[in-house]
């Protein structure tokens, strides 16, 4: 445990900040965005508390990763792609409070938040880093060849590198040649086994983890190897884990925290009681002969 506690303002700060009577700078008319304001108060939202692994379950808008990336601006944790955020946003986060155990500089350094357009960029960067090693290997075969049945002799020491790729084109085969002058693809799997390998990568012992939706990318096999995976690193490498996710193959880890922020006031709840996990139950029993 890092993290015990995240308070967030309030709806009595919330609207005094907003107010020009309370705030003469703030120029309303400015802005039609306001933010992370007046999400929370409505949900009846006040403070997250928090276990080895916190789940964050909700539809589409209901604030889950909104409050990552609250956690993760007030505590500083790294992170890597942009996110949506206001002019507001800074001021909103420093605002919010938090209790935290044996949260040091040296956790903090370690600890960060993982989104899937950090996983979505990373395979990207294999395919267009494969892409341009493919693309030497047949600028170089072209090259093999010329050198290959080229003569050339060395007129100055400018000519040297040029004379070493000649002799090389004229003692070795055209597959050596490439192999000599290009780097290995980095072998690629598919876009779930690359995903998955990205989170077994960038987690490692003793930090704190915000996880948005990293199921996606993920097929069921592999969502619950991740399940078992997260669940590991927390027994046993001493990670906590605060995740927003749909996943009912995440949502059913053991000895876990789960807070629905679809429901009014937010509550913990069992992953059996989650509507989105309702809705499989009742699709598959509803298919049930089909499966018999």
């Amino acid at each position: 445990m890092y993290l015990q506690e995240f308070t967030l303002p309030g709806a009595g700060w919330e609207e005094g900040y907003l107010s020009p009577v309370d705030n003469p700078e703030m120029k309303r008319t400015c802005y039609t965005s306001f933010y992370p304001f007046r999400i929370f108060p409505q949900k009846q939202l006040d403070t997250l508390r928090f276990e080895p692994v916190t789940f964050l379950y909700g539809g589409n808008g209901s604030g889950k990763t909104t409050l990552l990336n609250l956690i993760a601006e007030r505590l500083q944790v790294k992170r890597g792609a942009r996110y949506n955020r206001s002019a507001f946003f800074s001021d909103y986060a420093a605002a919010c409070r938090y209790e935290a155990l044996r949260l040091t500089d040296e956790i903090r350094e370690q600890s960060r938040m993982i989104t899937s357009d950090d996983v979505f960029d990373y395979l990207l960067d294999l395919r267009c880093l494969n892409d341009g090693v493919d693309q030497r290997r047949e600028d170089l075969l072209a090259e093999y060849q010329e050198e290959r049945y080229a003569s050339f002799r060395m007129k100055s020491l400018d000519d040297y590198e040029k004379l070493k790729r000649n002799n090389d084109a004229k003692r070795m085969s055209g597959s050596n040649y490439v192999k000599q002058h290009v780097m290995a693809n980095i072998p690629v799997k598919s876009n779930g086994q690359s995903a998955f390998g990205f989170f077994t990568e960038h987690i490692r012992e003793n930090a704190l983890y915000l996880l948005d939706e990293p199921e996606n990318s993920l097929a069921a096999d592999l969502q619950m190897e991740l399940s078992q995976f997260l669940e590991n690193a927390a027994r046993f490498y001493h990670c906590q884990f605060i995740i927003a996710t749909h996943s009912p193959f995440l949502l059913a880890m053991k000895h876990c925290r789960i807070y629905d922020l679809d429901a009014v006031p937010v509550q913990a709840k069992r992953w059996t009681e989650l509507e989105n996990v309702r809705t499989y139950f009742d699709f598959f029993n509803s298919h049930r002969a089909d499966f018999e």
